[in-house]
């Protein structure tokens, strides 16, 4: 395994000004389509795939100079002191026990990582202290939702049951959205809306049915509350400082994370003691 800076390898060798992988996946399905057709790996397969990759990325530096020292991805990736083997992923389903990993159900999921299942609520307390510890983030949900709204900088998730209890206006704002529409809706939230009070039972039930589905990963930093006090999580995006107004962050409520949270990933150090013992976590 190796990390290299993104100043030497941009990973972007395309006239792009940022990530497009449209057509570089299309490319790879491509190649992928013929193996699955004949159900099988031809001995072209690997290096078709690793020529595609190259094209659309650029060749992986075997070495390279940062910061006056040179490097190759192996040694900065050990320089940099982290330890992959020291994170921790938690979720939370009914449909199987607490207090145990399992492999969660999720296209994404190629690796066959395991989760730890917690019950909703702590959960939500494990996320909780470990920013107020100064430990940050990985979240991994859904952002496909009506009141996800990168461009307004908040994520909510809106009792809209009845619509008819809003004006037009604000009906308008929780019209189901494009994908361009939820990068660039110039529609704003004009105040805090009610919100559905998120139980175990309300999550499964947007999982199982769909409704709830594996979209993005991003980092939430900190705790924010607005003025009926609702809990934020601040959180930041990877889809660019210049694509809203708050510097490529966004505040997601907490019935939003509660609902639309996939997993999440920390250190374990984050975790209260009990709970790491608990988990068998050394």
């Amino acid at each position: 395994m190796g990390i290299v800076p993104e100043e030497v390898y941009s990973g972007i060798n395309y006239d792009s000004p940022r990530h497009n992988h449209g057509e570089m996946m299309a490319m790879l399905e491509a190649v992928a389509g013929v193996a699955l057709k004949a159900k099988k790996r031809s001995p072209q397969y690997d290096a078709m795939v690793q020529s595609v990759l190259d094209t659309y990325l650029g060749p992986l530096p075997e070495t390279f100079t940062y910061r006056g020292k040179k490097y190759t991805p192996k040694s900065f990736a050990e320089s940099l002191g982290i330890n992959t083997a020291d994170y921790v992923e938690l979720t939370s389903f009914t449909h199987h026990p607490y207090y145990e990993a399992f492999e969660l159900e999720v296209p994404d999921n190629w690796e066959h990582a395991r989760q730890y299942n917690l019950p909703l609520d702590e959960l939500m307390e494990v996320i909780d202290g470990a920013l107020r510890r100064g430990y940050s983030v990985c979240w991994d949900g859904d952002v496909s939702e009506r009141g996800f709204r990168y461009a307004n900088g908040a994520a909510i998730n809106p009792d809209v049951k009845d619509l008819s209890r809003y004006s037009a206006a604000d009906s308008a704002v929780f019209a189901p959205l494009t994908e361009a529409q939820r990068m660039d809706s110039v529609m704003a939230f004009r105040r805090p809306y009610p919100e559905i009070v998120v139980t175990p039972e309300v999550r499964q039930e947007g999982f199982e049915t769909f409704v709830t589905t594996d979209d993005h990963l991003m980092h939430i930093t900190g705790l924010a509350k607005d003025q009926n006090g609702t809990k934020y999580y601040v959180t930041k995006n990877s889809w660019g400082t210049e694509r809203n107004d708050f510097g490529g962050y966004l505040n997601m409520s907490e019935s939003f994370v509660r609902a639309k949270t996939i997993y999440v990933m920390l250190h374990k150090d984050a975790l209260p003691a009990a709970l790491r013992q608990r988990l068998g976590l050394r």
